[in-house]
């Protein structure tokens, strides 16, 4: 019986995932396998010894205490692209609301005295329209900067929408390339996307790179009467050297999904309450891929999407498999091996990967291993920590 203790509030689909009688699940669960959570602040203190994963229903983990994990050989899976598609039309959204004065409008049509008579409000509404015109999207041109799930979705709306779309990426990985249209011309860095670009839409995590990239010396490469949307993360951006580009009209408008004191009242920022992934269909998205990547793990030892870990599967064969993480060093593996041959086991498969300074080993052998094995190669140098899993192949 597999443990997993819930933070926040999971979508029903995502929990309907786990067998009740292979997992007991809830908010309250003592000494649990794994953790599943979607915004929750977890602390290093509420991840008990006995968790062996941790699962976030959503694509950021700054959440999660990434370092910590790694150290104590704990994979940490989110959810990247199930909530691509709510994120891709709050962009849209966006787009449309910073082109034209969409807001200006409806609060000045909700404003009017309810006793006026249709035809004087007809007038007044024909009268005052030219204070909340604006522009069309088409033909303009659209720089997205990340061209993973999401940014992909965005670069594909611009091109929908009869943009021009630029996009840059240093790091764009060959499956995102081939999600990518041809039509999106690619840049070879931020200043020329920048400098060609009407609006300029943000979709990069949270890195040491990242933090702090739009700045004083980045917005001033922007189009003088830009537009910028950050859907992304708020520390991408520093927000003061915003206000000041705001104040210079070096930017048109600033659309984000995360307030800042410094922002409010301007009419220039259109300010939204994180609500990116926030639709009945991401929630559900997220929910039912973490809960498959904790299952693929707690039942098979396999993983899929960790951001510490890497990415490894492999079908089981007999009825005894034992995971490995250890650090990345050489000889680790062959050590290993010669530890479970000397004890009489015969391996029939396995699977070895590293990433960074981590490696995973998914062994399957013909017999279930003494403790007094397991005992030795936990006490090797190097080995963070080793799990069996025992039952019949499915």
């Amino acid at each position: 019986m597999h443990r997993i203790k819930t933070y926040n509030t999971i979508s029903p689909r995502g929990l309907d995932r786990f067998e009740r009688d292979c997992y007991e699940v809830g908010h309250d669960i003592a000494h649990p396998d794994a953790l599943l959570l979607r915004s929750h602040k977890l602390q290093a203190e509420e991840i008990p010894p006995s968790v062996t994963a941790i699962a976030r229903a959503g694509a950021g983990v700054n959440n999660i205490p990434l370092t910590m994990c790694s150290e104590r050989g704990i994979p940490v899976f989110n959810t990247p692209g199930a909530n691509a598609n709510a994120v891709k039309e709050l962009v849209a959204a966006a787009m449309l609301l910073a082109s034209r004065d969409i807001v200006g409008g409806i609060a000045f049509a909700q404003s009017q005295d309810a006793s006026m008579s249709a035809q004087a409000m007809n007038a007044l509404m024909e009268q005052e329209k030219k204070r909340f015109a604006g522009a069309e999207l088409a033909g303009k041109t659209l720089g997205v900067v990340g061209l993973g799930s999401i940014g992909s979705l965005v670069a594909k709306l611009g091109l929908d929408l009869g943009m021009l779309v630029v996009g840059y990426d240093p790091a764009l990985s060959v499956e995102a390339a081939w999600r990518l249209p041809s039509e999106v011309q690619r840049m070879e860095n931020m200043q020329s996307l920048f400098s060609r670009s009407d609006f300029v839409s943000l979709h990069l995590p949270v890195l040491d790179a990242t933090r702090g990239l739009i700045n004083s010396e980045m917005l001033g490469h922007f189009r003088k009467d830009s537009c910028l949307l950050n859907f992304a993360r708020e520390e991408i951006v520093d927000t003061q050297a915003i206000v000041t580009a705001l104040d210079d009209k070096q930017l048109r408008v600033y659309v984000t999904d995360f307030p800042n004191p410094m922002l409010l009242g301007r009419h220039d920022a259109l300010l939204m309450p994180h609500i990116g992934a926030s639709t009945a269909e991401a929630e559900e998205n997220c929910a039912v891929m973490a809960a498959s990547q904790l299952k693929a793990f707690l039942d098979h030892g396999n993983i899929r999407n960790s951001v510490n870990f890497p990415s490894i599967e492999l079908d089981r064969t007999t009825d005894c498999r034992v995971t490995i993480s250890n650090r990345n060093e050489p000889g680790m593996l062959s050590h290993i091996l010669t530890l479970i041959g000397d004890d009489g086991l015969n391996v029939a498969d396995l699977l070895n990967k590293s990433v960074g300074d981590v490696a995973y080993n998914i062994i399957d052998l013909d017999g279930v291993p003494q403790e007094s094995l397991l005992g030795e190669i936990r006490g090797l140098q190097g080995v963070i920590n080793l799990r069996v899993i025992q039952g019949p192949v499915t």
